[in-house]
């Protein structure tokens, strides 16, 4: 039976339908919300490449389910800054030239931004 899940993403209140409430919240952030900024590495939370930040802490998501952030609120890497006004640590990363592939940056952005 399909569920709604209610949180706040990027500062903005979204109700998800969901079939049940153990979906993966990586799974939502990228395909019904398409934010796809926040990457798929690993899968067992280890490599890093999933962190978004859930109440403002740092948290692997590609085994957390969508249940889990019911009334919370959720920043992934586009939430942080735009183009025209890049997050602090952003910033740093555009003027040292930081990135090198670019798949693990939001997980790491995401982290430092804590």
């Amino acid at each position: 039976m399909p569920q709604t899940v209610a949180f706040t993403i990027n500062g903005r209140a979204v109700n998800v339908v969901v079939p049940h409430e153990d979906i993966l919240l990586l799974d939502v952030l990228l395909n019904q919300l398409r934010l796809t900024g926040t990457r798929f590495g690993c899968g067992l939370e280890q490599c890093g490449c999933c962190i978004v930040l859930i109440d403002g802490k740092p948290v692997k998501c590609c085994g957390r389910s969508i249940g889990s952030v019911a009334g919370r609120s959720v920043t992934t890497i586009e939430g942080l800054g735009t183009s025209e006004k890049p997050h602090p640590l952003q910033q740093a990363f555009l003027e040292e030239q930081a990135g090198q592939c670019g798949y693990c940056l939001s997980g790491i952005l995401g982290q430092g931004a804590a």
